[in-house]
């Protein structure tokens, strides 16, 4: 009796530990769509020139391409009968991909603004296309010549081994651009050489729900996870890039998820749900015509294979594939699959 009481004891315990003390394994996540960084960044304004200048003379970006949008892709974005648009597509002296492409629409109806205000607390769309700096301190102030302007003044941070100077910069039609210099450890190595501003490595968004975001890239897209923390508030009151009260710092927790397709320095992610601010939620505005960030572009080998990838692990591609001439990557075949809270991410092959 005393051996079966035992071996009930044992089993118990090993149960125990199974279920309420051992972590479970990882779930194996699946191929992902994509093993290359996005190609670039798509935003909508007003005027061409007066964006570029920001990219132009403090990046020192070049022309890629300039002419009309596509008729094909103004009927996929559903626009208006009779509008049209033009593109201005910039880069990074030598950059391959993380390209900016501007788009005026015109005669395509009522622009808003993708995030009015754009406070952090403000859930939809694509927050800040991030970028990193040399001598962040004059690039603030050329950038106040320029027009652009701050919601906070150039904050301390760090992350990881890092220590970080962090401002974002807002310009015209509140489009953000987050810079980032390291004070402290050397750029990795292989990061292309810049002079004043790289070319992008990441996109922030601002989720309500982070695990559905996570759920998305993980387990539907198939990327790698950079960084998954757990809720993070400063142990003293501080000016934060986020713009979050500095009273409120202590207090009220935000959460970041990075993910990428593979490790990589370039094509990343960001989502950051902050708990315990209740803002606005912008996610139907994400859209063209309305004005700001509006999608970023993976480039893959086949659209329709990735299609099919996609749907057959859950995810939901809007529409069918479109095919468009889209300078300098040529005639594009493109799907488009939306993240939680708004923001498009496109998925594109050379047609075939």
């Amino acid at each position: 009796m005393a051996s079966n009481f035992g071996k009930l004891w044992r089993y118990a315990l090993a149960a125990y530990l199974l279920f309420f003390v051992l972590p479970a394994p990882a779930m194996q996540r699946p191929p992902p769509v994509t093993t290359e960084p996005w190609l670039m960044a798509t935003a909508s304004v007003t005027d061409l020139d007066r964006s570029a200048r920001f990219f132009r003379e403090i990046g020192g970006y070049e022309t890629a391409f300039q002419g009309p949008l596509d008729e094909a892709e103004i009927e996929a974005l559903g626009l208006p009968e009779g509008a049209g648009g033009e593109v201005l597509v910039l880069r990074a002296p030598g950059a391959e991909h993380g390209l900016v492409r501007l788009i005026r629409f015109d005669h395509a109806g009522q622009k808003v603004p993708t995030r009015p205000g754009a406070r952090a607390w403000d859930t939809g769309c694509i927050w800040s296309l991030m970028v990193r700096m040399k001598d962040i301190e004059a690039i603030y102030h050329d950038a106040i010549a320029l027009g652009w302007w701050t919601e906070t003044p150039i904050t301390y941070l760090e992350f990881g081994p890092s220590k970080l100077n962090v401002v974002v910069f807002k310009g015209p039609d509140g489009l953000q651009v987050q810079g980032y210099e390291r004070l402290t450890t050397p750029l990795p190595d292989g990061f292309p050489a810049f002079e004043r501003m790289s070319q992008p490595f990441n996109v922030m968004q601002m989720t309500r729900d982070r695990e559905a975001a996570r759920a998305l890239m993980e387990d539907i897209l198939g990327f790698a996870r950079f960084w998954y923390g757990d809720p993070y508030t400063d142990k003293e009151p501080t000016v934060m890039p986020l713009g979050i009260p500095r009273n409120l710092t202590t207090t009220i927790p935000y959460l970041a998820g990075i993910f990428y397709p593979e490790p990589m320095e370039f094509g990343r992610m960001e989502y950051i749900e902050i708990q315990g601010l209740d803002g606005a939620d912008y996610a139907e505005r994400c859209d063209a015509p309305n004005l700001g960030w509006l999608s970023v572009t993976y480039p893959v080998e086949s659209a329709r294979r990735a299609k099919a990838e996609i749907e057959t692990r859950g995810g939901k591609v809007e529409g069918g594939a479109f095919t468009a001439f889209r300078p300098p990557f040529g005639v594009q075949e493109v799907i488009r699959v939306r993240a939680p809270d708004g923001a498009v991410i496109e998925f594109a092959s050379l047609a075939e």
